[in-house]
């Protein structure tokens, strides 16, 4: 299944294959970490990357949202790889932007790489959005707080198949907490046995791993170092 459910605080989520989070009773979709721009941004310091990654997550991002038709959709921060990302936007891809922005309830979380919401787009920025016990916010909080839906860290979780090293962006929570992986397409990642993912989590925490066509739960100790 493309699905997979993941109980937050006692609230059922599911996991879609895509990275992105839906909530059913609210009708609400959450990304996380979209870092649109972020190859133009790469280029204007001489690091060339080829120029295809904001076209490649808006069509990740469409098919997501004609697939799962939310009302209400919320980024998770970094929805820009810098403050100015969107005012570099080519002119198809910000009239696509704006027409899923314009389409759906959207909430821009602030996030350390765009600490300002791209107001020409639409949507509203918000520092954390509180709805029905979660708090949804771009990095996790210190400490183990109830009910928290975070992204920033870009986990991503390791495993040997078949006499190779697979590699694959996850989620990854317990109970209390979950984290993201990153919706972007140029946006790597922090292997969830790394101390900065691993210290959040109190209890024995799951990834839950995204395929092909459906998403993969494992306990986190059962994944390579």
């Amino acid at each position: 299944m493309s699905l997979a459910a993941i109980t937050v605080a006692g609230r059922r989520l599911l996991a879609d294959r895509s990275g992105a989070l839906l909530w059913p009773e609210h009708g609400l979709l959450v990304i996380a970490d979209l870092h649109f721009e972020k190859g133009s941004a790469f280029a204007r310091r001489g690091q060339l990357l080829p120029p295809y990654d904001t076209r490649s997550t808006l069509d990740a991002l469409e098919a997501v949202l004609a697939r799962l038709r939310p009302r209400r959709v919320v980024s998770l921060g970094d929805g820009f790889h810098d403050v100015a990302g969107s005012t570099r936007l080519g002119a198809a891809e910000a009239a696509r932007l704006r027409r899923l922005v314009r389409a759906h309830d959207w909430i821009w979380v602030l996030g350390n790489h765009d600490p300002a919401p791209p107001v020409a787009l639409g949507g509203r920025g918000e520092e954390a959005v509180e709805i029905d016990g979660l708090t949804l916010r771009h990095a996790p909080a210190p400490g183990r707080p109830e009910g928290e839906v975070a992204g920033h860290l870009h986990p991503v979780a390791r495993l040997h198949r078949r006499g190779r090293c697979v590699s694959r962006a996850c989620f990854v929570g317990d109970p209390a907490r979950l984290v993201l992986p990153a919706f972007g397409a140029y946006t790597g990642g922090l292997d969830v046995r790394e101390g900065a993912i691993s210290g959040l989590f109190g209890s024995a925490p799951a990834a839950w791993l995204l395929g092909r066509s459906a998403v993969h739960r494992l306990p986190v100790a059962r994944l390579e170092a």
